[in-house]
């Protein structure tokens, strides 16, 4: 692969033969010219702690480099939330720049080989890009696999076009296809790192970095999961974990929070665990469904039948004759 390519993509092997083939000790990250590298890469996880996507690029030297330096970081600061935020954005990075490079490179060759490097060495995905379209074929079973992880309906097989046992998609959907993939991947790379002596520099940092943000991390801002109805309370357990919840979850379970009375401040307080938060958007949108922000209605709890097309129900026992989640743990008060 070209320059450009390793830039945008510093996960990949070449990435790593690169820098077995210059011999770099971590010790060199000590010398002074070495702070650009540093510093960029305390850029790179600043943003992504605050919920935006780094898209600055470098040559490739310098991007691989603030790349292993990221990962020096995470490694370093050592909080499993910010190791899972920081993989989730480094992912949604590689999704931008790889959406970009399938629907605009006129190089079906080119096409080819990124598809080989990210999907197929990466992941064994069998998946094919046509030459005049931009769009991708994959197989049923490489699909299924990774679409049930997805529970919005549009991934559902019944609603994709299907031929001759090849699920077609555009480029923009088969990359998000991997996100979770790629996230899952660079995570499990951070935690499997073996790390003796981390360079002075880097270590300074990440101690001003922990400092600054562990607090964000830290399960004070977790409520504790008593009697709600069990598809809130998988929800929040998925929060608590540090992972996303699908755009219906976060909807049902901010709708319902508010329905019981909690406070706006209270609901975004939850959402800070989930990876990709920011407290701008979360804020407006909370706001929104309360009816204080755009078309000012207050948005309902999704019942209970709406809540199992989308594979958000959890029923137990207790949850026989409800209609909405919003009925759960009533009749114990009677």
């Amino acid at each position: 692969m070209g320059s450009s390519e390793l830039a945008k993509y510093p996960f990949l092997q070449e990435a790593s033969e690169y820098i077995q083939e210059t011999k770099f000790d971590f010790e060199e990250f000590d010398r002074p010219e070495m702070t650009h590298i540093i510093n960029r890469a305390v850029d790179k996880l600043e943003n992504e702690l605050k919920g935006k996507i780094y898209s600055n690029l470098d040559e490739y030297e310098i991007e691989i480099m603030t790349f292993l330096v990221s990962l020096l970081l995470i490694k370093s600061i050592g909080v499993e939330e910010i190791s899972k935020k920081c993989s989730l954005f480094e992912a949604m990075r590689v999704e931008k720049f790889l959406s970009t490079d399938l629907s605009t490179e006129r190089s079906l060759q080119k096409k080819k080989l990124l598809v080989q490097k990210i999907f197929k060495e990466l992941f064994k995905i069998d998946i094919d890009v046509d030459s005049t379209s931009s769009i991708c074929k994959l197989s049923v079973p490489d699909y299924l696999q990774r679409a049930s992880k997805m529970n919005e309906q549009e991934w559902k097989l019944i609603n994709r076009s299907v031929k001759d046992g090849y699920v077609y998609l555009d480029t923009d959907e088969a990359v998000r296809l991997i996100r979770n993939e790629l996230s899952n991947l660079i995570y499990t790379r951070i935690k499997n790192m073996k790390i003796y002596e981390v360079p002075l520099l880097i270590k300074s940092k990440a101690d001003e970095l922990r400092k600054k943000y562990s607090g964000r991390y830290v399960y004070k801002n977790q409520f504790k999961i008593l009697e709600y109805p069990p598809c809130i309370k998988h929800a929040m357990e998925i929060i608590n974990k540090g992972e996303n919840l699908p755009h219906s979850a976060r909807f049902m379970l901010a709708t319902y929070l508010l329905a019981i009375g909690k406070s706006e401040d209270d609901v975004i307080e939850i959402f800070k665990n989930s990876p990709d938060y920011n407290e701008k958007i979360t804020r407006y949108q909370v706001a929104h469904l309360a009816g204080k922000k755009g078309s000012h209605i207050k948005y309902s709890v999704p019942s209970c039948d709406r809540l199992r097309s989308e594979d958000l129900c959890f029923a137990v026992k207790e949850c026989e004759n409800l209609v909405n989640p919003i009925q759960f743990g009533r009749r114990k008060l009677v």
